[in-house]
């Protein structure tokens, strides 16, 4: 009762008042005008001047999937080979990573765990960040398909330790490998279409959910005519749920994106330009150029150490702010319209009636490093545990050193 509610909508309610029953949002109103009987519920929480968010949700990520990105042994996100739709991200999801309780401190609460590498990477899902194991965590099973679109142009390294990149080179396999992955998709679709299957194809059945638009296609790619290309790709093959995971260029045919239904996951908004002829801000401005042309988007955090990166998510969506967006609609790109893309926001993305209480309280602004503070977090109306790792030892040496 009576915090800042941002809603996810566009809407703020200033003195909030938020039921939860079963797990469920069953009000959402005025405190100031609404009328409550308090003894239908267990607990009241009174919130004066704090501020109440829907939980975050972190798109095309390696939580769980990735420790420490020096040790080998600890990364766990691709799979031999280069076509892969088989492969799962779930079953290899790891509840017990130390970085988890870091990212929900600051209220990322579900992600999509996606793997990596090849032409096609496998399948993502999407987990609340908290539960004993992938079972408990799941919250959409294998929610869509991730493609690494080819490169037109590739880059190699000047040194051993790929710090100096060299010049840009055609890719000279660039044909044969989108004429690859057209060719699986017609065999998988006449598979799937075929009533006599006389060998069962693992490749081919996991991808009997796409064609029939049950599961998302998301293809990852940046430059402009890859994009083009595998929007074209995606029409040949009448695939019905299309995202771009990326899209540095994607300003540049917003026309064709809104025209196909295409929503764009963009890149890491703290980066630099794709081109050595863009604005040096432009990354920062992306999402305003795309939310003044109407195309859907959210943000992302894929890039060098991004599982432990991804408690930036939030600071993100402020950077955006700075360059053109409302607070409510940054508040969107990393909230309902993530949930949008992914295909959860019948459930969750939102703090509206009948949607999962997935939501936190935090002292302050979210969106801003300054004032965020992450007091208490729920996910499907289940207070979740906030300590981590950092947090004890930022406790030990200020015990150590007498500070209050």
């Amino acid at each position: 009762m009576n915090g800042i509610a941002h809603l996810g909508t566009d809407s703020i309610i200033q003195n909030s008042v938020i039921g939860i029953k079963n797990g469920k949002i069953i009000l959402v109103a005025d405190a100031r005008t609404a009328k409550i009987d308090k003894t239908a519920y267990d607990e009241i929480i009174d919130i004066p001047e704090k501020h109440v968010y829907p939980g975050i949700i972190a798109p095309n990520s390696t939580l769980g999937l990735s420790e420490m990105e020096a040790v080998r042994a600890s990364n766990d996100f691709r799979e031999v080979g280069t076509l892969l739709p088989n492969v799962r991200s779930l079953i290899a999801y790891n509840t017990d990573s130390k970085i988890i309780p870091t990212i929900r401190s600051n209220g990322v609460l579900l992600a999509q765990i996606t793997p990596r590498g090849g032409l096609i990477s496998g399948t993502s899902s999407i987990l609340m960040l908290d539960g004993w194991n992938w079972e408990d965590a799941a919250y959409k099973i294998d929610d869509g398909l991730h493609i690494n679109w080819p490169r037109i142009q590739t880059r190699k390294f000047l040194d051993e330790d790929n710090i100096y990149p060299g010049p840009y080179e055609k890719n000279k396999e660039y044909t044969k490998q989108t004429n690859e992955l057209k060719k699986l998709f017609a065999d998988a679709k006449a598979y799937n279409e075929s009533e006599i299957k006389e060998e069962k194809n693992l490749r081919f059945e996991a991808m009997k959910e796409i064609f029939n638009g049950k599961q998302t296609i998301y293809i990852h790619s940046d430059n402009v005519k890859e994009i083009i290309d595998a929007v074209s790709f995606a029409k040949q093959c009448s695939l019905r749920q299309v995202a771009i995971v990326g899209g540095k260029d994607s300003w540049m045919i917003t026309d064709l994106l809104k025209e196909n239904n295409i929503g764009v996951i963009v890149s890491r908004l703290h980066d630099l330009p794709e081109h050595p002829e863009d604005d040096t801000d432009l990354p920062f401005k992306l999402p305003y150029l795309l939310q003044k042309a109407g195309v859907l988007f959210c943000l992302n955090n894929e890039g060098s150490m991004e599982a432990m990166g991804t408690r930036n998510l939030p600071f993100m969506a402020g950077t955006a702010v700075a360059y053109g967006l409302t607070k409510e609609q940054a508040l969107k790109a990393i909230t309902l319209n993530t949930a949008k893309i992914l295909g959860i926001d019948k459930t969750t993305g939102s703090i509206e009636e009948g949607k999962d209480a997935n939501l936190f309280i935090s002292r302050g602004d979210a969106l801003d490093m300054r004032t965020n503070n992450v007091e208490k977090a729920y996910l499907k109306g289940i207070s979740i545990d906030l300590d981590n790792d950092q947090k004890k030892l930022y406790q030990k040496y200020k015990n150590r050193y007498g500070l209050k």
